[in-house]
Protein backbone atom coordinates (compact mmCIF):
# COMPACT_ATOMS: atom_id res chain seq x y z
CA UNK A 1 0.00 0.00 0.00
CA UNK A 2 1.57 3.33 -1.03
CA UNK A 3 2.56 5.58 1.59
CA UNK A 4 -0.53 8.08 0.54
CA UNK A 5 -2.87 6.13 0.72
CA UNK A 6 -1.72 4.87 4.34
CA UNK A 7 -1.80 8.93 5.16
CA UNK A 8 -5.52 9.29 3.69
CA UNK A 9 -6.96 6.62 5.98
CA UNK A 10 -5.15 7.75 8.62
CA UNK A 11 -6.60 11.59 7.93
CA UNK A 12 -9.95 10.23 7.39
CA UNK A 13 -10.52 8.56 10.84
CA UNK A 14 -9.46 11.60 12.32
CA UNK A 15 -11.86 13.71 10.45
CA UNK A 16 -14.79 11.46 11.22
CA UNK A 17 -13.88 11.47 14.93
CA UNK A 18 -12.69 7.39 14.90
CA UNK A 19 -10.06 5.73 15.95
CA UNK A 20 -8.10 2.70 13.77
CA UNK A 21 -7.77 -0.56 16.18
CA UNK A 22 -4.47 -1.50 17.11
CA UNK A 23 -4.57 -5.53 15.00
CA UNK A 24 -3.12 -7.81 17.04
CA UNK A 25 0.12 -9.97 15.95
CA UNK A 26 -0.30 -13.07 13.81
CA UNK A 27 1.61 -15.61 12.23
CA UNK A 28 3.09 -13.45 8.87
CA UNK A 29 0.76 -14.55 5.49
CA UNK A 30 2.42 -14.60 2.21
CA UNK A 31 3.61 -11.68 1.38
CA UNK A 32 1.99 -10.32 -1.75
CA UNK A 33 -1.56 -11.76 0.08
CA UNK A 34 -1.08 -9.87 3.01
CA UNK A 35 -0.50 -6.71 0.95
CA UNK A 36 -3.66 -7.40 -1.05
CA UNK A 37 -5.78 -7.76 2.45
CA UNK A 38 -4.40 -4.97 3.65
CA UNK A 39 -4.76 -2.59 0.91
CA UNK A 40 -8.46 -3.78 1.02
CA UNK A 41 -9.24 -3.63 4.89
CA UNK A 42 -7.41 0.01 4.68
CA UNK A 43 -9.77 1.07 1.52
CA UNK A 44 -12.52 -0.44 3.31
CA UNK A 45 -12.14 1.21 6.08
CA UNK A 46 -11.29 4.93 4.16
CA UNK A 47 -14.65 4.42 2.67
CA UNK A 48 -16.69 4.03 5.75
CA UNK A 49 -14.63 6.82 6.92
CA UNK A 50 -15.77 9.12 4.38
CA UNK A 51 -19.44 8.10 3.82
CA UNK A 52 -19.72 8.74 7.42
CA UNK A 53 -18.77 12.35 6.85
CA UNK A 54 -20.70 12.67 3.89
CA UNK A 55 -23.46 11.90 6.17
CA UNK A 56 -23.01 14.37 8.91
CA UNK A 57 -22.25 17.23 5.99
CA UNK A 58 -25.42 16.47 4.78
CA UNK A 59 -27.52 15.86 7.91
CA UNK A 60 -25.88 19.72 9.23
CA UNK A 61 -26.67 21.06 5.71
CA UNK A 62 -30.50 19.66 5.91
CA UNK A 63 -30.73 20.89 9.35
CA UNK A 64 -29.51 24.26 8.35
CA UNK A 65 -31.83 24.14 5.24
CA UNK A 66 -34.77 23.47 7.62
CA UNK A 67 -33.51 26.20 9.86
CA UNK A 68 -33.25 28.85 6.91
CA UNK A 69 -36.87 28.01 5.68
CA UNK A 70 -38.38 28.28 9.41
CA UNK A 71 -36.87 31.60 9.01
CA UNK A 72 -38.32 32.92 6.55
CA UNK A 73 -41.84 32.08 7.91
CA UNK A 74 -40.99 33.64 11.24
CA UNK A 75 -39.52 36.93 8.92
CA UNK A 76 -42.81 37.14 7.35
CA UNK A 77 -45.36 36.62 10.40
CA UNK A 78 -43.18 39.56 11.88
CA UNK A 79 -43.35 41.38 8.82
CA UNK A 80 -47.34 40.76 8.61
CA UNK A 81 -47.51 41.73 12.91
CA UNK A 82 -45.64 45.47 12.16
CA UNK A 83 -48.08 45.92 9.08
CA UNK A 84 -51.32 45.24 11.32
CA UNK A 85 -49.53 47.43 14.42
CA UNK A 86 -49.19 50.34 11.67
CA UNK A 87 -52.37 50.21 10.92
CA UNK A 88 -53.48 49.65 14.00
CA UNK A 89 -51.84 53.12 15.39
CA UNK A 90 -52.84 55.07 12.38
CA UNK A 91 -56.32 54.12 13.62
CA UNK A 92 -56.05 55.08 16.49
CA UNK A 93 -54.45 58.07 15.70
CA UNK A 94 -57.17 59.14 13.31
CA UNK A 95 -59.82 58.09 16.09
CA UNK A 96 -57.81 60.15 18.78
CA UNK A 97 -58.27 63.25 16.74
CA UNK A 98 -61.60 62.58 15.71
CA UNK A 99 -62.53 62.46 19.48
CA UNK A 100 -60.30 65.86 19.73
CA UNK A 101 -62.40 67.59 17.88
CA UNK A 102 -66.00 66.11 19.47
CA UNK A 103 -64.74 67.18 22.52
CA UNK A 104 -63.71 70.33 21.18
CA UNK A 105 -66.91 71.11 20.06
CA UNK A 106 -68.83 70.35 22.99
CA UNK A 107 -66.88 73.05 25.25
CA UNK A 108 -67.09 75.66 22.37
CA UNK A 109 -70.81 74.58 22.70
CA UNK A 110 -70.79 75.38 27.15
CA UNK A 111 -70.97 78.57 28.66
CA UNK A 112 -71.61 79.00 32.53
CA UNK A 113 -75.27 78.93 31.72
CA UNK A 114 -77.32 76.01 32.94
CA UNK A 115 -78.20 73.81 30.28
CA UNK A 116 -82.15 74.40 31.68
CA UNK A 117 -81.89 78.01 31.05
CA UNK A 118 -79.89 77.47 26.98
CA UNK A 119 -82.49 75.44 26.61
CA UNK A 120 -85.84 77.57 27.36
CA UNK A 121 -83.67 80.82 25.32
CA UNK A 122 -83.28 78.00 22.29
CA UNK A 123 -85.21 79.17 19.40
CA UNK A 124 -86.01 75.89 18.67
CA UNK A 125 -85.69 73.66 22.06
CA UNK A 126 -85.94 69.96 20.26
CA UNK A 127 -83.23 70.89 17.85
CA UNK A 128 -81.13 71.70 20.59
CA UNK A 129 -82.01 68.97 22.47
CA UNK A 130 -81.23 66.38 19.44
CA UNK A 131 -78.14 67.87 18.74
CA UNK A 132 -77.34 67.35 22.68
CA UNK A 133 -78.01 63.73 22.12
CA UNK A 134 -76.46 63.34 18.96
CA UNK A 135 -73.44 64.70 19.83
CA UNK A 136 -73.06 63.39 23.44
CA UNK A 137 -73.70 59.49 21.62
CA UNK A 138 -70.90 60.20 19.31
CA UNK A 139 -68.26 61.60 21.97
CA UNK A 140 -68.98 57.99 24.19
CA UNK A 141 -69.17 56.01 20.59
CA UNK A 142 -65.62 57.61 19.88
CA UNK A 143 -64.44 57.12 23.46
CA UNK A 144 -65.53 53.59 23.41
CA UNK A 145 -63.65 53.39 19.86
CA UNK A 146 -60.14 54.88 21.04
CA UNK A 147 -60.40 52.69 24.17
CA UNK A 148 -60.73 49.43 22.07
CA UNK A 149 -58.46 50.37 19.85
CA UNK A 150 -55.73 51.17 22.40
CA UNK A 151 -56.48 47.38 23.42
CA UNK A 152 -55.50 46.62 20.25
CA UNK A 153 -52.39 48.65 19.62
CA UNK A 154 -51.20 47.15 23.12
CA UNK A 155 -52.09 43.44 21.81
CA UNK A 156 -50.49 44.05 18.33
CA UNK A 157 -47.32 45.44 20.43
CA UNK A 158 -47.21 42.44 22.34
CA UNK A 159 -47.30 40.51 19.38
CA UNK A 160 -45.01 42.29 17.52
CA UNK A 161 -42.70 42.28 20.53
CA UNK A 162 -42.69 37.99 20.51
CA UNK A 163 -43.03 37.95 17.39
CA UNK A 164 -38.73 40.11 17.17
CA UNK A 165 -37.97 37.62 20.59
CA UNK A 166 -38.81 34.52 18.31
CA UNK A 167 -36.91 35.97 15.05
CA UNK A 168 -33.73 36.80 17.18
CA UNK A 169 -33.76 32.82 18.63
CA UNK A 170 -34.60 32.05 14.94
CA UNK A 171 -31.57 34.02 13.99
CA UNK A 172 -29.77 32.58 16.68
CA UNK A 173 -30.45 29.01 15.96
CA UNK A 174 -29.60 29.87 11.98
CA UNK A 175 -25.79 30.99 13.56
CA UNK A 176 -25.47 27.88 15.33
CA UNK A 177 -26.51 25.53 12.15
CA UNK A 178 -23.97 27.31 10.33
CA UNK A 179 -21.47 26.96 12.86
CA UNK A 180 -22.07 22.64 12.84
CA UNK A 181 -22.24 22.59 8.65
CA UNK A 182 -19.39 24.84 8.92
CA UNK A 183 -17.35 22.49 11.25
CA UNK A 184 -18.62 19.65 9.26
CA UNK A 185 -17.36 21.15 5.83
CA UNK A 186 -13.70 21.72 7.61
CA UNK A 187 -13.26 18.70 8.48
CA UNK A 188 -14.68 17.55 5.46
CA UNK A 189 -12.46 19.68 3.17
CA UNK A 190 -9.52 18.07 4.96
CA UNK A 191 -10.12 14.55 3.75
CA UNK A 192 -10.85 16.23 0.13
CA UNK A 193 -7.95 17.68 0.23
CA UNK A 194 -5.71 14.48 -0.21
CA UNK A 195 -8.53 13.03 -2.14
CA UNK A 196 -7.23 15.67 -4.82
CA UNK A 197 -3.68 14.43 -4.05
CA UNK A 198 -4.42 10.34 -4.80
CA UNK A 199 -3.52 9.27 -8.47
CA UNK A 200 -6.34 8.02 -10.64
CA UNK A 201 -5.94 4.70 -10.61
CA UNK A 202 -6.15 4.99 -6.42
CA UNK A 203 -9.34 7.22 -6.79
CA UNK A 204 -10.16 4.16 -9.12
CA UNK A 205 -9.98 1.71 -6.63
CA UNK A 206 -11.91 3.58 -4.25
CA UNK A 207 -14.90 4.33 -6.19
CA UNK A 208 -15.19 0.64 -7.75
CA UNK A 209 -14.72 -0.96 -4.32
CA UNK A 210 -18.02 1.24 -3.21
CA UNK A 211 -19.20 0.54 -6.76
CA UNK A 212 -19.38 -3.22 -5.74
CA UNK A 213 -21.14 -2.12 -2.45
CA UNK A 214 -24.16 -0.61 -4.43
CA UNK A 215 -23.67 -3.81 -6.80
CA UNK A 216 -24.41 -6.00 -4.31
CA UNK A 217 -26.93 -3.61 -2.40
CA UNK A 218 -29.47 -3.29 -5.33
CA UNK A 219 -29.35 -6.72 -6.22
CA UNK A 220 -29.98 -7.78 -2.42
CA UNK A 221 -32.82 -4.86 -2.71
CA UNK A 222 -34.82 -5.94 -5.66
CA UNK A 223 -34.30 -10.09 -4.47
CA UNK A 224 -36.09 -9.19 -1.74
CA UNK A 225 -39.18 -8.38 -3.02
CA UNK A 226 -39.41 -5.22 -1.68
CA UNK A 227 -40.82 -3.10 -4.68
CA UNK A 228 -43.54 -5.94 -5.25
CA UNK A 229 -44.31 -6.92 -8.59
CA UNK A 230 -43.43 -3.15 -10.46
CA UNK A 231 -40.77 -4.92 -12.17
CA UNK A 232 -40.79 -7.95 -14.75
CA UNK A 233 -37.43 -9.93 -13.71
CA UNK A 234 -34.05 -9.74 -15.19
CA UNK A 235 -35.10 -9.24 -18.55
CA UNK A 236 -36.28 -5.92 -18.31
CA UNK A 237 -33.06 -5.08 -16.19
CA UNK A 238 -31.12 -6.11 -19.25
CA UNK A 239 -33.39 -4.02 -21.75
CA UNK A 240 -32.95 -0.69 -19.67
CA UNK A 241 -28.94 -0.92 -19.11
CA UNK A 242 -28.74 -1.56 -22.62
CA UNK A 243 -30.61 2.14 -23.42
CA UNK A 244 -28.08 4.70 -23.88
CA UNK A 245 -28.80 8.39 -26.10
CA UNK A 246 -30.96 9.41 -28.59
CA UNK A 247 -35.02 10.99 -28.24
CA UNK A 248 -36.30 7.18 -28.79
CA UNK A 249 -34.05 5.58 -25.22
CA UNK A 250 -36.37 5.58 -21.87
CA UNK A 251 -36.32 3.50 -18.83
CA UNK A 252 -38.07 0.61 -20.33
CA UNK A 253 -37.35 -1.76 -23.04
CA UNK A 254 -36.94 -0.03 -26.51
CA UNK A 255 -40.56 -0.83 -28.45
CA UNK A 256 -44.20 -0.69 -27.28
CA UNK A 257 -45.93 1.02 -24.06
CA UNK A 258 -47.05 -2.81 -23.53
CA UNK A 259 -43.10 -3.97 -23.44
CA UNK A 260 -42.46 -1.28 -20.45
CA UNK A 261 -45.53 -2.28 -18.11
CA UNK A 262 -43.19 -3.15 -15.74
CA UNK A 263 -43.15 0.80 -14.46
CA UNK A 264 -46.45 1.87 -12.72
CA UNK A 265 -47.83 4.75 -13.75
CA UNK A 266 -47.81 8.33 -11.93
CA UNK A 267 -49.95 11.27 -11.53
CA UNK A 268 -49.95 13.74 -14.19
CA UNK A 269 -48.00 16.02 -11.81
CA UNK A 270 -45.90 12.84 -10.88
CA UNK A 271 -45.05 12.91 -14.75
CA UNK A 272 -44.23 16.17 -15.02
CA UNK A 273 -42.17 16.01 -11.78
CA UNK A 274 -40.09 13.23 -13.30
CA UNK A 275 -39.56 14.83 -16.68
CA UNK A 276 -37.97 18.33 -14.68
CA UNK A 277 -35.81 16.02 -12.73
CA UNK A 278 -34.66 14.14 -15.76
CA UNK A 279 -33.94 17.47 -17.17
CA UNK A 280 -31.51 18.12 -14.39
CA UNK A 281 -29.55 15.39 -15.23
CA UNK A 282 -25.62 16.64 -15.31
CA UNK A 283 -26.17 19.57 -13.42
CA UNK A 284 -23.56 19.96 -9.88
CA UNK A 285 -24.53 18.92 -6.82
CA UNK A 286 -24.28 21.92 -4.05
CA UNK A 287 -24.65 22.29 -0.77
CA UNK A 288 -28.23 24.06 0.26
CA UNK A 289 -29.54 25.05 -3.61
CA UNK A 290 -32.40 24.37 -5.51
CA UNK A 291 -31.43 24.54 -8.93
CA UNK A 292 -31.95 25.81 -11.26
CA UNK A 293 -28.05 25.40 -11.81
CA UNK A 294 -26.86 23.88 -9.33
CA UNK A 295 -28.69 21.11 -6.65
CA UNK A 296 -28.18 19.48 -3.29
CA UNK A 297 -30.82 16.46 -2.81
CA UNK A 298 -33.64 17.99 -1.12
CA UNK A 299 -33.49 20.87 -3.55
CA UNK A 300 -33.59 19.02 -6.48
CA UNK A 301 -36.67 16.93 -5.19
CA UNK A 302 -38.34 20.23 -3.83
CA UNK A 303 -37.94 22.00 -7.20
CA UNK A 304 -39.15 18.94 -9.36
CA UNK A 305 -42.32 19.07 -7.33
CA UNK A 306 -42.98 22.67 -7.30
CA UNK A 307 -42.51 22.64 -10.83
CA UNK A 308 -45.26 20.36 -10.89
CA UNK A 309 -47.62 23.02 -9.19
CA UNK A 310 -47.31 20.39 -6.14
CA UNK A 311 -45.42 22.06 -3.45
CA UNK A 312 -43.79 19.86 -0.78
CA UNK A 313 -41.55 20.54 2.43
CA UNK A 314 -37.52 21.96 1.12
CA UNK A 315 -35.49 19.40 3.41
CA UNK A 316 -35.71 15.55 2.99
CA UNK A 317 -36.33 15.44 6.83
CA UNK A 318 -39.64 17.87 6.42
CA UNK A 319 -40.79 15.51 2.86
CA UNK A 320 -40.40 12.34 5.62
CA UNK A 321 -42.16 14.12 8.35
CA UNK A 322 -45.14 15.67 6.24
CA UNK A 323 -45.65 13.70 3.04
CA UNK A 324 -48.02 10.83 2.87
CA UNK A 325 -46.05 7.87 3.62
CA UNK A 326 -46.36 4.28 1.25
CA UNK A 327 -44.82 0.93 1.01
CA UNK A 328 -42.04 0.37 -0.85
CA UNK A 329 -44.16 -1.79 -2.87
CA UNK A 330 -46.15 0.90 -3.73
CA UNK A 331 -43.85 2.94 -5.47
CA UNK A 332 -44.77 4.73 -8.58
CA UNK A 333 -42.79 7.33 -10.39
CA UNK A 334 -42.18 10.56 -8.48
CA UNK A 335 -42.48 9.43 -5.46
CA UNK A 336 -39.25 10.47 -3.11
CA UNK A 337 -37.57 7.49 -1.80
CA UNK A 338 -35.69 9.00 1.60
CA UNK A 339 -32.79 7.57 2.88
CA UNK A 340 -31.02 6.68 5.97
CA UNK A 341 -32.08 6.56 9.86
CA UNK A 342 -32.49 10.48 10.04
CA UNK A 343 -34.13 10.69 6.90
CA UNK A 344 -31.01 12.71 5.69
CA UNK A 345 -31.01 11.65 2.11
CA UNK A 346 -33.66 11.91 -0.65
CA UNK A 347 -34.29 11.07 -4.10
CA UNK A 348 -36.84 10.96 -6.98
CA UNK A 349 -38.27 7.55 -8.35
CA UNK A 350 -38.46 6.52 -11.87
CA UNK A 351 -39.68 3.07 -11.59
CA UNK A 352 -37.64 -0.29 -12.73
CA UNK A 353 -35.49 0.17 -9.11
CA UNK A 354 -33.98 3.48 -10.38
CA UNK A 355 -34.27 6.60 -8.91
CA UNK A 356 -32.27 10.51 -10.03
CA UNK A 357 -30.72 12.22 -7.42
CA UNK A 358 -27.84 14.53 -6.79
CA UNK A 359 -25.53 12.42 -4.80
CA UNK A 360 -23.05 14.58 -2.97
CA UNK A 361 -20.12 16.43 -3.51
CA UNK A 362 -18.40 16.18 -6.18
CA UNK A 363 -20.96 14.18 -7.90
CA UNK A 364 -23.29 15.54 -10.36
CA UNK A 365 -27.01 14.84 -10.78
CA UNK A 366 -27.89 11.65 -12.00
CA UNK A 367 -29.45 7.80 -12.60
CA UNK A 368 -28.70 5.77 -9.68
CA UNK A 369 -29.73 2.55 -8.24
CA UNK A 370 -32.83 2.77 -5.49
CA UNK A 371 -30.07 0.81 -3.39
CA UNK A 372 -27.49 3.31 -3.77
CA UNK A 373 -27.70 4.29 -0.13
CA UNK A 374 -29.55 2.49 2.53
CA UNK A 375 -33.54 3.14 2.24
CA UNK A 376 -35.47 4.39 4.95
CA UNK A 377 -39.08 4.19 3.25
CA UNK A 378 -41.04 6.22 0.62
CA UNK A 379 -43.69 9.31 0.81
CA UNK A 380 -45.87 10.47 -2.28
CA UNK A 381 -46.22 14.08 -2.50
CA UNK A 382 -49.51 13.53 -4.11
CA UNK A 383 -51.81 10.82 -2.70
CA UNK A 384 -54.62 12.01 -3.87
CA UNK A 385 -53.82 12.40 -7.73
CA UNK A 386 -54.88 9.68 -9.73
CA UNK A 387 -52.41 7.71 -11.86
CA UNK A 388 -52.53 8.19 -15.72
CA UNK A 389 -54.45 5.55 -17.93
CA UNK A 390 -51.11 5.38 -20.08
CA UNK A 391 -47.43 6.20 -18.95
CA UNK A 392 -44.39 6.49 -21.27
CA UNK A 393 -41.23 6.41 -19.14
CA UNK A 394 -39.06 9.87 -19.59
CA UNK A 395 -36.68 9.57 -22.42
CA UNK A 396 -32.82 9.66 -20.62
CA UNK A 397 -29.88 11.53 -22.08
CA UNK A 398 -26.83 9.18 -23.11
CA UNK A 399 -24.92 8.47 -20.34
CA UNK A 400 -27.88 9.23 -17.66
CA UNK A 401 -26.29 6.38 -15.15
CA UNK A 402 -22.94 7.01 -16.14
CA UNK A 403 -20.96 8.96 -13.49
CA UNK A 404 -20.27 8.63 -10.19
CA UNK A 405 -22.61 7.69 -6.90
CA UNK A 406 -19.77 8.39 -4.95
CA UNK A 407 -18.47 11.64 -5.60
CA UNK A 408 -14.70 10.78 -6.26
CA UNK A 409 -14.58 11.98 -10.26
CA UNK A 410 -13.60 15.83 -9.18
CA UNK A 411 -10.64 14.80 -7.16
CA UNK A 412 -8.51 13.11 -9.59
CA UNK A 413 -4.71 14.71 -10.02
CA UNK A 414 -3.74 15.34 -13.37
CA UNK A 415 -2.28 12.80 -15.19
CA UNK A 416 1.24 13.63 -15.30
CA UNK A 417 2.78 15.80 -18.45
CA UNK A 418 4.49 13.09 -20.60
CA UNK A 419 4.81 15.54 -23.52
CA UNK A 420 8.56 16.20 -24.54
CA UNK A 421 10.03 19.13 -23.34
Amino acid sequence: MSGKLLRLVCIAATAAGTVLAPVPATAAPEPGTEQHDTEQHDIAGLLTDLQGLYRKAEEATEAYNATEEKLKEQRAGTDRLDRALARARLSLHDSRGAAGRLARQQYQSSTDISPYVRLLLARDPQHAIDQGHVIGRLARERADTVGRLTGDERKAGELARKARTALDRQLALTERRKKERDEVRARLHDVEELLASLSRDQLTDLAEFERKGIAKAQQEFLASGALGSERNGDDDKADRTGDAGGDDKNLGSKGSEESRSGVRAPSAEGRRAVRYAVRQLGKPYEWGTEGPRTYDCSGLTSRAWAEAGVPVPRTSQEQWKRLRRIPLDELRPGDLVVYFEKATHVALYLGDGMVVQAPRPGAKVKVSPIAANPVRGAVRPDPDGKPLRRYVPPELPEGATDGSDEGYEGYAAPAPDTSAR
